[in-house]
C-alpha cells in the first residue's frame, strides 16, 4: 500500500521518489513494481501490504483484557479467545492489575509480553499512548476499537492524524480506529468452493453478505476498516485479489481514502481476473453528508466515483441485497460460453414480463432456431411461444418432457443463460422443476438461474433442493438475479481483455510541456488567446486567427483569416463572453469588422474589463458543438470530461468522465455514454462526425491531465467542432484556470 501521504512531484522534483509514494514503512509487504512512476510522478503500482498474519497471527496480545462479568472488556476478551483458539493463536493478556484473565497469566504491559506478538488487540480508550510500546516490542499489527476520531469532527480528526502519524512513525500497521470484532467472527469451515472476502466500513452492513454461510456460500475473510487511519479499503482489496481462495471481493465503502490507491487496488484485482462488488453510499447529498459525519471521509463526487469504479472494472451495486446476490454468482459461477440468455417458465405472463426487464436491463434474448423451436414442440403444445421466452404451458414439468426441455434450452450454443422464475410453490410441479433444474446444472457448463419468488421461502424445494445446489444460482427477486447476471457477464467481458492502463501510462513528458509550462500564470485565468496557445501545444486544432490591437490591424487580420470571421474580445477575466456581447460572428466585410472592434473595445472599456486584443477567428461550421476538459476531483486527481457542448451543456447535462490514465478503448467508450450520441452520427440528413478526430481531443487533454495537473484547476473546450468524417475537430473556445 501507498499510504495517503503519497503527494504528487513536479517534472522537476521527479528525482524526489519517496514523496510520491508516502512515507515508507518498515512492516512487511508484496512488491509491485513500486519504483515506477507516471509522468506526474504518481505511483504506477500498488505496495500491498502482508496481511497473513493479521487474519491467521500465531500470537495475539489483548491489551486491556478482562474477565469480570459486566464489562464490555470481557465479552470482547472472552470472543477473541475462542477466534484464537480457532485459528491455533496463542493469546496474551495483558492488564497492569491482574495476575491472569479467565486463567490466562497477564502480563502488567507490552514490554512483559513473553514473545513477539504478531497481531495486539486495544482494549483502550485512547490507542495513542500504546502505539509506541508497541513498536518498541516489535509487533506487526494492531487493531483499535475506540471512538470518537474523525467521525466526531475536527477535534477527533485531529487526533485521528495524531494516531497515524504515530502508526506512521512505529511501522506497524493498524487497523481502526473505530472499528469493530468482525475480522474476529466464526466463519463456518465446512464450506467449499470459491469464497467472498468482505471489506466494510461499517460492520453492520456486512451482516447480510455474512450471511451467505447459512445458504451455504463460503465466505473467507472480513475486514471492518473502521476510520481508516491507517489500513485501508485499498489495502484488503489488493491482498484479496491474491489469495486463491477468494472468488469474488464484495465491498460496502462509505468514503475512499485514496481514489488513486483504490484505483491501483482495483486494477491488482482486474489483472487477476478477481470480480469486485461494492456498495458506495453517497450518490445524494443528504447521503454524502451522512456518509462524512459517520466516518470522517471525503464523499467525493459520485459520477466521477461511478466512472472510476466502472473504469476498472469494479461492480457498483446500490443495495446489500444486491451485493449479497451478485457477490455470490461472480464468485461461484463459471465464465461464460455464450452471452445469450433463455428465460424459461410454466406461464407466458411471466416469461413474458421477466423477458422484458431482461431485455431493458441490457440481456440479449436471441430467438431460437426453427430447428429449435420444432425440437421444443416435440414436448410443448404447438399453440404455445418457444421461441424465447419458452412457455411449457405447466404440464410437462410434471413428467420426463420437462427434463428434456430444459436440456434442449441448454444445449442451443447462442444460450449461455438460463433463468427460470418460479413465482410462487405449486407442488408437485414446482418440486419436480427445481429437481430437474439442479440434475440439469450439475451435467452442463452454462449457468442456471432460478428465482424462487415465494414469500415463505420455507419450502423444501427452496431450502433443500435449491440451496443444497452449488451449481444453480437461486435469487428471491427477478431485479436481483438480472443485476447479477448482467454483472457476471460484464465482468467476464471486461477481464478477458484488459489491459491495465497503468501500464500505458506515460514515464516521461512530452516535447508539448515545456511550451505549455511556459503559458501557466499560477491562480490565474488565461485569455482564450492564451488558452488556445496551450491546445496548439497538445496538438489540438484550433481556428486560423489572430490577434489585434486596431480596427486597422483587425480588417487586415480579416482579409489573411478570410471572411466569414467571428470576432472576440479576449482577455484573461473573461469568461462567458457571449452573455456580456464581446462576440461577434458572421462578419462579411471590412466595414464590418471595423465597427465590430468598436464596440467590442467599447463594451470592455465601459465594464472595466481588461483586454490583451481582439481575436478575429475564422468561421467554422457545419459540425456538431461538444465539450472536452479536464477538471480536478477531491479523490482521483485530474478527470477528463465529454459531453454535448454549446449551449447544451448546461441544458442537458448530458457528460460522461474519465480518471487518467485510460486507453483509446474506455475514450471510445465515454461516447457511447452520452445520450445525445446519436448527434455523432448524423441525423435529419447531415453527415457523419469525425469521431476519430474526437477521441483524440479526448486522448491529448488526458495528455494534459497527466503532465499539467498540477498547473491546470480547469480547462474548458468549449465548442469544440466535430467536422464531419475525415475533416477533424476545431477548439472554438477555450477557458484554462491555472493553480
Amino acid at each position: 500500500m501507498l499510504g495517503s501521504t503519497h503527494g504528487t512531484l513536479t517534472t522537476d522534483s521527479r528525482r524526489a521518489r519517496v514523496i510520491a509514494c508516502g512515507e515508507q514503512r518498515p512492516g512487511p509487504v508484496v512488491h509491485d513494481q513500486v519504483d515506477d512512476l507516471d509522468v506526474s510522478g504518481r505511483p504506477l503500482h500498488t505496495d500491498v501490504p502482508e496481511l497473513t498474519r493479521f487474519f491467521r497471527p500465531e500470537s495475539v496480545a489483548v491489551i486491556g483484557a478482562s474477565d469480570t462479568e459486566g464489562r464490555p472488556n470481557t465479552g470482547i476478551t472472552r470472543q477473541l479467545l475462542d477466534w484464537a483458539g480457532r485459528v491455533g493463536a496463542r493469546v496474551h493478556p495483558v492488564h497492569p492489575t491482574r495476575p491472569s484473565v479467565f486463567g490466562i497469566p497477564c502480563a502488567a504491559s507490552v514490554a512483559d509480553l513473553p514473545e513477539q506478538v504478531d497481531l495486539a488487540v486495544l482494549l483502550v480508550a485512547d490507542p495513542l499512548p500504546v502505539i509506541e510500546e508497541l513498536a518498541d516490542a516489535k509487533v506487526k499489527f494492531a487493531v483499535a476499537f475506540a471512538s470518537g476520531f474523525a467521525e466526531t469532527g475536527e477535534a477527533g480528526a485531529a487526533a485521528q492524524e495524531r494516531l497515524a502519524r504515530a502508526v506512521r512513525r512505529s511501522g506497524l500497521r493498524l487497523l481502526g480506529p473505530n472499528t469493530n470484532l468482525n475480522a474476529f467472527e466464526h466463519f463456518r469451515e465446512d464450506l467449499t468452493g470459491p469464497a467472498i472476502a468482505l471489506i466494510t466500513q461499517s460492520g453492520h452492513q456486512g451482516r447480510p453478505v455474512f450471511a451467505l454461510q447459512e445458504l451455504g456460500i463460503r465466505l473467507s475473510h472480513w475486514a471492518p476498516t473502521g476510520n481508516e487511519a491507517d489500513l485501508e479499503t485499498a489495502d484488503f482489496l489488493s491482498w484479496f485479489a491474491g489469495q486463491p481462495e477468494v472468488g469474488a471481493i464484495a465491498c460496502y465503502v462509505e468514503g475512499l481514502k485514496d481514489g488513486r490507491a483504490f484505483l491501483l487496488a482495483a486494477d491488482r484485482a482486474a489483472r487477476r481476473k478477481v470480480p469486485v462488488v461494492a456498495v458506495k453510499v453517497g450518490r445524494t447529498e443528504t447521503g454524502a453528508r451522512t456518509a462524512a459525519s459517520h466516518t470522517g471521509k471525503l464523499t467525493g463526487a459520485d459520477d466521477v466515483v461511478d466512472a472510476a469504479m466502472r473504469q476498472f472494472g469494479v461492480v457498483r451495486v446500490d443495495g446489500l441485497d444486491e451485493l449479497q446476490d451478485t457477490a455470490a454468482l461472480l464468485a461461484r459461477a463459471r465464465a461464460p460460453l455464450a452471452d445469450g440468455v433463455a428465460v424459461y417458465s410454466i406461464s407466458g405472463g411471466t416469461g413474458a414480463h421477466v423477458a422484458d426487464l431482461a431485455t431493458a436491463a441490457g440481456l440479449r434474448l436471441p430467438r431460437l432456431s426453427e430447428a429449435r423451436q420444432a425440437e421444443l414442440h416435440q414436448w410443448i403444445p404447438e399453440y404455445l411461444n418457444v421461441a424465447n421466452p419458452v412457455d411449457n404451458g405447466g404440464h410437462p414439468v410434471g413428467d420426463w418432457r420437462g427434463r428434456r426441455i430444459i436440456d434442449a434450452l441448454l444445449a442451443d450454443p447462442s444460450i449461455g443463460v438460463l433463468i427460470c422464475p418460479v413465482t410462487g410453490p405449486f407442488p408437485p410441479l414446482s418440486d419436480k422443476l427445481v429437481t430437474d433444474l439442479v440434475e440439469a446444472a450439475e451435467e452442463t457448463d452454462k449457468l442456471v438461474c432460478v428465482v424462487w419468488g415465494s414469500p415463505v421461502g420455507t419450502e423444501a424445494a427452496y431450502r433443500e433442493t435449491l440451496l443444497g445446489s452449488s451449481r444453480v444460482a437461486t435469487f428471491r427477486t427477478v431485479g436481483n438475479c438480472l443485476t447479477a447476471v448482467c454483472a457476471w457477464l460484464d465482468h467476464h467481458a471486461f477481464v478477458s481483455d484488459y489491459r491495465s492502463p497503468f501500464d500505458e501510462a506515460p514515464r516521461t513528458p512530452s516535447p508539448s510541456f515545456r511550451k505549455a509550462e511556459a503559458l501557466m500564470r499560477p491562480g490565474q485565468q488565461l485569455s482564450e488567446h492564451a488558452a488556445k496557445q496551450l491546445l496548439r501545444a497538445y496538438g489540438i486544432r484550433v481556428p486560423r486567427e489572430q490577434l489585434v490591437t486596431s480596427a486597422a490591424a483587425a480588417v487586415r487580420a480579416a482579409a489573411q483569416v478570410g471572411y466569414p470571421v467571428v470576432m472576440k474580445a479576449s482577455g484573461a477575466q473573461l469568461a462567458h463572453k457571449t452573455e456580456l456581447g464581446l462576440v461577434k460572428i458572421g462578419l462579411t466585410s471590412a466595414s464590418q469588422v471595423r465597427d465590430a472592434y468598436r464596440e467590442l473595445t467599447d463594451i470592455a472599456r465601459y465594464d472595466g474589463v481588461p483586454l490583451d486584443g481582439v481575436l478575429v477567428c475564422q468561421m467554422v461550421e457545419q459540425g456538431v458543438e461538444m465539450v472536452v476538459g479536464m477538471t480536478h476531483d477531491d479523490l482521483f486527481g485530474p478527470t477528463v470530461t465529454v459531453g454535448l457542448g454549446g449551449v447544451l451543456v448546461e441544458v442537458l447535462r448530458d457528460a460522461a468522465v474519465r480518471v487518467p490514465p485510460f486507453g483509446e478503448d474506455q475514450a471510445r467508450a465515454m461516447l457511447t455514454e452520452l445520450r445525445g450520441r446519436a448527434l455523432l452520427d448524423g441525423v435529419r440528413g447531415r453527415p457523419p462526425a469525425d469521431r476519430d478526430a474526437l477521441v483524440e481531443v479526448v486522448l491529448r487533454v488526458q495528455r494534459m491531465a497527466l503532465e499539467l495537473g498540477d498547473h491546470i484547476a480547469e480547462l474548458d473546450i468549449n465548442p469544440l467542432m466535430v467536422l464531419p468524417r475525415g475533416q477533424g475537430a476545431v477548439a472554438l473556445d477555450a477557458l484554462v484556470v491555472c493553480r
